[in-house]
């Protein structure tokens, strides 16, 4: 008889790694809802010693857990399946929520550790939904009745500052792949949950602006929101290791992966899951201004609010 999987809690707020769990398509559902419970209570969980699984496994789980989307909306020129995060390519060393420029932002995303520098290169993820029941309830009226612009035609990486021109052109083609179809979606800032119900920030680096607010009124109320968001108490930090698995709700955390690791080559494969539409706590979904997110994704609508612990 197979042992049943241990959650091992590591913050207050977000994280919990999974022991005695071999991750593959033959999970039994007992393990496949604890897993996708434990991803639910604790927003991001990581799974040591996954060492058998290759892209085809990596994928082949993660088709329990939901339905895969296309690699990206835009950036498919290295597979149409899973996305390789290549550090040659694009650092991902801002904070953000994965693909919320569409109207339809993943469920949660999958991350498998392929090759790692000898050092640094950790990522950090911060709990959206802590940040949301910290704030005062002058910031709560404020942020209830909001909503952000977001676009995959961002400000961040606009320059490349590398000395290296292979590298350069290479980040530079990543750029333009990355905006070669344009995409606009008008999201709710506090958007509901659909599984567990509780109100989350949605927020992150493909933000342009705030409806109704002017540029420099943005900024700043952008910056206050994201430092409440960013807070220390409110984050995990995860020290990647050869077999690691690490699989985050792409609907209540952001996430930043540090540049920390100079000029050594760091690979890890993603899987997104597709999600649904957010909907605010008027009961008011999101809008599409521009782009259309169906080949990428489906509108995936969750079949029951779980209990969360």
């Amino acid at each position: 008889m197979s042992q049943s999987p241990v959650i091992v809690k590591l913050g207050a707020h977000i994280g919990a790694r999974v022991d005695a769990v071999r991750l593959g398509a033959d999970l039994d559902s007992t393990t496949v809802t604890t897993i996708n419970d434990a991803l639910l209570a604790h927003k991001v969980i990581f799974f040591r010693n996954q060492h058998h699984l290759d892209d085809d496994g990596q994928l082949a789980f993660a088709r329990l857990l939901g339905t895969p989307t296309l690699a990206h909306p835009t950036v498919l020129s290295r597979g149409t399946d899973i996305l390789p995060i290549d550090s040659r390519y694009d650092k991902a060393n801002s904070w953000h929520t994965d693909v919320t420029f569409v109207d339809r932002p993943p469920k949660a995303s999958l991350l498998r550790a392929v090759t790692l520098p000898e050092y640094g290169g950790t990522t950090t993820w911060a709990s959206t939904e802590a940040a949301y029941d910290q704030l005062p309830p002058p910031l709560v009226a404020l942020v209830e009745n909001l909503r952000a612009l977001h676009t995959n035609d961002y400000d961040y990486v606009r320059e490349f500052e590398d000395p290296d021109a292979d590298v350069a052109d290479g980040q530079r083609q990543y750029r333009e792949e990355f905006v070669s179809d344009h995409y606009e979606t008008e999201h709710p800032v506090v958007r509901v949950h659909p599984e567990t119900g509780r109100r989350v920030l949605l927020l992150g680096h493909f933000v342009r602006k705030f409806v109704g607010l002017g540029t420099s009124e943005s900024a700043t109320l952008f910056q206050l929101l994201q430092a409440r968001v960013t807070r220390l108490e409110n984050t995990i930090r995860w020290t990647w290791a050869a077999g690691d698995v690490a699989i985050w709700d792409n609907r209540a955390t952001q996430h930043y992966a540090v540049s920390d690791y100079d000029d050594q080559f760091r690979r890890l494969s993603r899987v997104t899951l597709a999600g649904d539409i957010p909907v605010d706590v008027h009961g008011v979904p999101s809008r599409v201004i521009a782009g259309d997110a169906s080949r990428y994704s489906d509108v995936v609508v969750p079949r029951r609010l779980a209990a969360v612990t």
